[in-house]
């Protein structure tokens, strides 16, 4: 098809498209999408994080919010010409509705619309400035009792939190809390980010000294400033730290550090919260409309209990509570566990001369770093990716235009080829009696993330520990404890000074539990996960990750987090909705969450 042609179907669908939703033809519009069709909406027409399938499912979508929104004025986007590769017709679009202006990615197959991906960029009047909207800075010429910049900071860092008050508050400064708090000041939302250690990125800086980053450095840019081009691949714990801290002062983070919360609640006749917190000592009551929960994409730590172990001479600690192994040299330390944190865990123990054993006790799917940068991330992030275009913007977008439905059919081939190219390297990790899996239908590491958040490791050299038996490797499950060992339920002894459970954490509403109440955790539900009924991740289909970034079934109650690149790239969205609301939009949310799971 030439080029020409392609451009010519594009137009001529944006064109009924749009002459249908103009004419509030619901009908019409649902008649351009395939059978088997997905349209993902990220905010702009359901001011929620929604995919609906097929003609029915956008028939839904528009009865109940086009009237509100007025989508319109699909067009390709300037400078982006249509592609196809025999099958598919691809072409990024812009749109607007009346509250803003968006854009997304359109693929058509046999002429009918396959899938949409809308998503909001900014709101209308109320847009970020930035480009040609940026601030002066200075301002020149002459007026008695100007206050300076630093002295404008000084005031609102000193008046936010007492003489008055933030409209959103986010628990928890990590990468999500950070990047979010970046975005709500971009937009002039009064924000206050609360955490609990001594300064942004000790949440890093105080895990052991191995850990580092195993996603490439093009997938873990922060909003606004990414990183330098001489920045490492795959960045080490302290340094991510460090560039947490810098972060959060050039962007201006209003930024609570050594800061506990006590106690939130909500108060549904004025709609705001009351979070209790300790500021170094002060006892401070903030009261926002928003809260936030930003503490990762996993909840508490699963911190399994055994008999024996109080009896147990040694150490016992979760892997959050590892701060690495200096300690250790020469001791005998057993691993529960087999994920990213075990295996990293695992050989930096050996690296300390430590006698290290991991106790395997499900099948894990591992998948070597280098094999995953080529195959499963290079088209997207990477410097290849990015001298054919593919900006880090561009890539979130293309990543986020593939429905969650149909996505393991993307990636199953993927994680195919990863399997033959390394094959002599999972047969030797097999002989060492390692149990491998590729996910519940093959479909490897990305659907395991979105799933269950668990289950994998990107294989940075533990691998081959296991595999030459520098690392012990026994399976099963931990019986009881005894004074100096581990006992499993066949029987096995496994003696240790130091047993690390690395046996991962619970969901995000474990923390509205303990700092809200049960009763508000339960009417939010289990938090991450698709319904996808796999393992870890029970039914029904709800087509997109439980409770983040959107809508809860607790009013003015939100969940944020993630990986860098979703901290990233989900912020956004959350930021623009919360900034509806300081605005007093209206934000009528189309398909609210109903609740299947409580944890």
């Amino acid at each position: 098809m030439l080029d020409i042609n392609v451009t010519v179907e594009v137009e001529e669908t944006l064109s009924s498209l749009n002459d249908a939703l103009t004419a509030g033809d619901v009908k019409a519009v649902a008649a351009l999408f395939a059978t088997d069709s997905y349209w993902r909406d990220l905010v702009a027409v359901s001011w929620n994080l929604k995919t609906v399938e097929g003609p029915a499912g956008v028939t839904d979508l528009l009865r109940s919010q086009l009237a509100h929104c007025h989508l319109r004025n699909f067009k390709i986007q300037d400078g982006e010409d249509p592609t196809w590769d025999g099958e598919v017709v691809t072409a990024w679009v812009t749109f607007e509705t009346d509250t803003g202006r968006g854009w997304g990615l359109l693929r058509l197959k046999d002429g009918r619309i396959w899938t949409l991906l809308t998503a909001l960029q900014e709101l209308k009047g109320f847009e970020e400035n930035r480009g040609t909207r940026r601030p002066m800075g200075a301002e020149h010429g002459a007026r008695k009792n100007r206050r300076s910049w630093k002295e404008l900071r000084d005031a609102e860092t000193a008046s936010l939190g007492y003489e008055t008050q933030p409209y959103t508050v986010i628990i928890g400064g990590g990468q999500g809390g950070i990047a979010l708090g970046a975005r709500l000041r971009q937009l002039g939302v009064p924000a206050i980010v609360l955490d609990r250690h001594d300064r942004p990125g000790d949440q890093w800086r105080s895990r052991y000294k191995s850990l580092c980053l195993h996603d490439p450095i093009w997938y873990d840019h922060l909003p606004y400033i990414k990183f330098p081009d001489n920045w490492p691949v795959f960045t080490p714990k302290d340094k991510v730290g460090d560039w947490l801290e810098m972060y959060t002062k050039v962007m201006e983070i209003n930024y609570w550090s050594r800061t506990e919360v006590r106690k939130a609640d909500f108060d549904e006749e004025t709609g705001t919260w009351t979070v209790e917190v300790d500021r170094d000592g002060e006892k401070v009551t903030l009261r926002p409309t928003q809260l936030v929960l930003a503490t990762g994409m996993s909840g508490k730590p699963n911190m399994p209990t055994f008999p024996g172990m109080d009896s147990f001479k040694g150490t016992i600690q979760h892997s959050s509570q590892h701060d690495g192994p200096d300690a250790w040299t020469g001791k005998k330390v057993v691993v529960v566990g087999s994920n990213n944190s075990a295996h990293d865990i695992c050989a930096a123990l050996w690296e300390a001369d430590a006698d290290v054993t991991m106790v395997q006790r499900s099948s894990t799917h591992i998948v070597r770093s280098d094999t995953l940068m080529e195959i499963g991330l290079g088209a997207l992030y990477s410097e290849e990716a990015l001298a054919n275009g593919v900006t880090t913007e561009k890539a979130d977008m293309i990543f986020a235009s593939l429905p969650y439905k149909i996505m393991h059919e993307f990636q199953i081939p993927l994680y195919d080829q990863m399997r033959e190219r390394d094959a002599e390297f999972y047969a030797g990790l097999e002989k060492a009696g390692f149990q491998l899996d590729w996910g519940d239908d093959g479909s490897g590491l990305f659907l395991k993330y979105l799933r269950r958040g668990s289950g994998y490791y990107i294989d940075v050299g533990a691998s081959q520990l296991i595999i030459d038996g520098e690392v012990k490797l026994v399976r099963g499950q931990v019986d009881h404890f005894e004074e100096d060992s581990v006992v499993l339920n066949d029987g096995t002894r496994l003696e240790a000074d130091l047993v690390v459970m690395a046996t991962g954490f619970g969901s995000m509403n474990g923390w509205a539990a303990d700092l809200i109440s049960q009763e508000v955790a339960d009417r939010v539900g289990k938090v991450w996960g698709l319904g996808s009924d796999t393992t870890k991740d029970p039914g029904p289909w709800e087509g997109e990750q439980r409770n983040m970034w959107k809508p809860t079934q607790q009013e003015n109650l939100w969940f944020h987090g993630g990986n860098l690149h979703q901290s990233r790239h989900y912020s956004l969205y959350l930021a623009l909705q919360l900034k509806a609301r300081l605005e007093g939009l209206e934000t009528p949310v189309y398909g609210l969450q109903d609740v299947h799971h409580l944890s």
